[in-house]
């Protein structure tokens, strides 16, 4: 079976490594990574690693601000997922954490009974005591997250789609694709093997466009959020901007909203003797052990650029300080009379 990742990454270069190895275990055979404006090293960690095969890097083709959705509309004619079974379009900081079987997409497509289209529901896994960058894996480090039924107060809440070749598609979005005008209605299941919600499929409700509630979803599958990783890394995250919004002002909301640690969640730990033998193989290369050193040294260094300057200061100090729950958990509290 050919799998085929799709990713859109800017400055991510200390955590590709773990991703891509990551990935392979669980069954990607193939990645396409859309790069921008990189300046950690990042481009030339991949294109080494596309020199060894099973990776291609592409500069992204945005010539607007849509950086990812311009890229996503590139790749439906790239050679990679026009020949692969099956499609992962997923960020770096996204793990799918695949509950059945062998841990891996073949076995999860099984479970779910072959459909067109599998809808893995997010769990976001909060900075909790983890201030400073450390180079080990992410999926070790971070084990406090939600209640996984709830975030932010809504019982619904977003999704990233694994997708098959034969899916009635008009384009990929970066939470799930959209069906073509006319086409039949596909097989499509949450990360339980159920149906997703119809007005979900069709996108009938703008609420329901990338999220569905989560409540029984994940039974056979969690899509593991590390949006924010240490609160270093987060700072570096901030400054270099994302793949949708480029100069984004800010504001802790992001930041507490994806740290609420009041639940453990560990259960993807089973992956990290195999993970170590895989990272361990890939920096076996010299050159790719030297590349990946080079990403954290920049890493560190944008780190402590930014953190000789006041306003970095500042805001590191209003995220250490934030309240531990979601503004709109908070806002809650306060109305009932127990804020």
């Amino acid at each position: 079976m050919r799998i085929t990742a799709v990713t859109c990454v800017k400055n991510e270069g200390p955590f590709l490594l773990e991703w891509i190895a990551y990935h392979r275990l669980i069954g990607v055979s193939d990645f396409l990574f859309y790069t921008n404006d990189c300046t950690d090293g990042t481009d030339a960690l991949l294109d080494a690693l596309a020199a060894r095969g099973g990776v291609t890097r592409l500069d992204n083709p945005a010539e607007g601000r849509a950086y990812q959705m311009e890229a996503l509309k590139a790749c439906a004619h790239h050679r990679e997922v026009r020949r692969a079974d099956w499609i992962w379009i997923a960020d770096v900081d996204e793990f799918l954490n695949i509950h059945v079987g062998d841990h891996t997409i073949p076995a999860l497509i099984e479970a779910c009974g072959d459909p067109q289209a599998i809808s893995a529901t997010f769990q976001f896994f909060a900075s909790g005591p983890v201030e400073g960058f450390v180079d080990r894996p992410v999926i070790a480090q971070f084990t406090r997250t939600h209640n996984p039924d709830i975030w932010c107060g809504e019982t619904a809440i977003e999704v990233k789609t694994l997708t098959r070749k034969d899916f009635p598609l008009g384009y990929y979005g970066a939470h799930r694709p959209f069906l073509r005008k006319g086409g039949k209605a596909p097989l499509w299941t949450d990360g339980s093997g159920r149906p997703v919600p119809h007005k979900f499929l069709v996108a009938a409700n703008a609420r329901r466009i990338r999220k569905f509630p989560a409540k029984g979803a994940r039974d056979f599958a969690t899509l593991n959020h590390y949006a924010l990783r240490s609160l270093d890394s987060y700072l570096v995250k901030n400054d270099r901007g994302d793949v949708n919004r480029e100069n984004r002002a800010f504001d802790d909301s992001y930041w507490r909203e994806r740290n609420d640690g009041g639940w453990e969640e560990t259960s993807i730990l089973r992956m990290l003797p195999a993970l170590g033998a895989a990272l361990a193989e890939l920096k076996s290369d010299p050159e790719i052990a030297a590349l990946h050193a080079a990403c954290v040294a920049a890493h560190q260094a944008r780190r402590n650029v930014l953190l000789a300057q006041p306003e970095y200061q500042a805001m590191r100090a209003q995220l250490l300080a934030a309240p531990p729950l979601p503004p709109e958990e908070a806002a809650l509290l306060v109305r009932l009379g127990l804020g």
